[in-house]
């Protein structure tokens, strides 16, 4: 990884950092989700980097892969318990990150993601292997009285790629990959009160392109005109202008030009945290960029 490559990371991370502290200062009782989201998202293009995808929003059971809705009327509400999931590149090269906004009495829950998430990260050099974070994270949620949601992953970092390799699991495992000096990885550590799986509801709001195919309806060849540009990034539903999305939508997918992420959940009633940093391997350790 040259110098160039180095700085964009460290740049995308600053932001990150930057952008999701004054997001979640958002979150308060009474404040419209939709207002939140928009303000938040419109913050990293006056920073002058890109959204590496929709800010995800993602209340009390659900865990990950919710933003607003065109028109969305959801309100933040006392109890509540807001993961905030920022994504921010640099030509390219990405910074992830997430919180969690308690606007009840989760303490200890936030706690145990955010605890999990330390203790990895600490661990982090070259030679250890990725099943060996696994089980530091499981120890340190259950440790606090939570289940790791053990169907969600860290997950590696590349440009314009935001799922690759390694895979950094949530929960022990025997094995994995070993990390080398260079790699760049996000850990996101998940702990629940539910059942430690979550499972896709019937909602999705983000997609991303994963084929390069005309269409032919008008209201597909829009949201095309939106995903091209993204190189494979996801985009909201909510950023594709005009009428008649809904049926775009669904044509694309079953064309298999659209790869749909349904919002992922834990079982009603439960409560999830998230914590996430992306970081890079180094010598003797590792350097987080959005710390």
């Amino acid at each position: 990884m040259d110098d160039e490559v180095y700085d964009a990371y460290r740049e995308a991370g600053a932001l990150a950092r930057k952008v999701l502290r004054r997001g979640a200062g958002l979150v308060k009782e009474g404040a419209p989700l939709l207002d939140m989201v928009e303000e938040t998202e419109n913050m990293v293009t006056k920073e002058g980097a890109l959204l590496a995808f929709p800010l995800n929003v993602s209340f009390n059971e659900a865990a990950a892969h919710d933003t607003a809705m065109p028109g969305d009327e959801r309100i933040f509400a006392r109890g509540d318990l807001v993961k905030v999931d920022l994504g921010i590149h640099v030509d390219g090269y990405i910074a992830d990150t997430a919180m969690t906004v308690d606007l009840g009495d989760h303490g200890p829950l936030v706690e145990a993601s955010r605890a999990a998430l330390e203790a990895a990260i600490g661990a982090v050099r070259p030679g250890v292997v990725t099943g060996e974070l696994g089980t530091i994270i499981q120890a340190a949620i259950e440790e606090h009285g939570y289940k790791p949601v053990g169907n969600l992953t860290g997950h590696g970092l590349d440009r314009y790629d935001l799922h690759g390799k390694p895979m950094i699991p949530n929960v022990a495992m025997n094995g994995g990959t070993v990390l080398e000096e260079g790699m760049v990885f996000a850990i996101e550590p998940f702990a629940t009160t539910g059942s430690g799986k979550v499972t896709e509801a019937p909602r999705v709001e983000i997609y991303k392109q994963i084929a390069a195919r005309p269409a032919r309806l008008p209201s597909a060849k829009r949201i095309l005109e939106t995903a091209r540009p993204r190189r494979g990034l996801p985009f909201s539903r909510r950023w594709v202008p005009g009428d008649k999305v809904e049926i775009g939508l669904s044509t694309l997918v079953r064309n298999g030009i659209l790869h749909p992420f349904p919002v992922l959940h834990d079982v009603p009633g439960s409560f999830v945290s998230q914590a996430e940093h992306t970081m890079f391997v180094t010598e003797e350790g590792c350097e987080v960029t959005t710390r």
